[in-house]
């Protein structure tokens, strides 16, 4: 389980430390590809093989399923931590999540999975969140 929210920075280089609680679940290698509202997804190979799965268990048929496999695996990319714990994030995902070279990020646990945000993006996101949260949590019925 990945939890917390910390601030790092990319490199010159497109890298990105990963913070060092989450690097024992990654040692194995990981997967990195875009998310949704905008953000990057992390995760160790079984979470990755979770998805997989499920999105090979849809429709073919269902053109969300298609449209999200797309989005989901055209711009996925397999790493592993070096020994800094930096993670290469390739350009075309920076772009997708508004990650600029040597600026800082938002690494965040979200359970499965890391999400790397833009933190102005995320201050944002996290603000907006926090103003409809009691109806939402209502909606999921927890």
């Amino acid at each position: 389980m990945f939890l917390g929210e910390f601030q790092h920075s990319l490199d010159a280089k497109g890298r990105i430390i990963l913070p060092s609680r989450f690097r024992a679940q990654l040692e194995s290698g990981l997967f990195i590809t875009r998310g949704l509202d905008g953000c990057l997804w992390v995760m160790p190979p079984e979470e990755w093989n979770r998805l997989s799965q499920r999105l090979s268990q849809t429709s073919i048929a269902d053109p969300r399923a298609r449209n999200f496999a797309r989005f989901v695996f055209s711009g996925a990319s397999e790493d592993r931590p070096d020994k800094q714990g930096r993670i290469s994030v390739p350009e075309p995902l920076r772009v997708h999540a508004e990650l600029e070279l040597e600026r800082d990020a938002t690494v965040m646990g979200a359970n499965t999975r890391i999400e790397i945000w833009n933190t102005q993006k995320w201050e944002l996101r996290r603000s907006e969140a926090a103003e409809h949260m009691e109806e939402d949590i209502a909606g999921l019925q927890l």
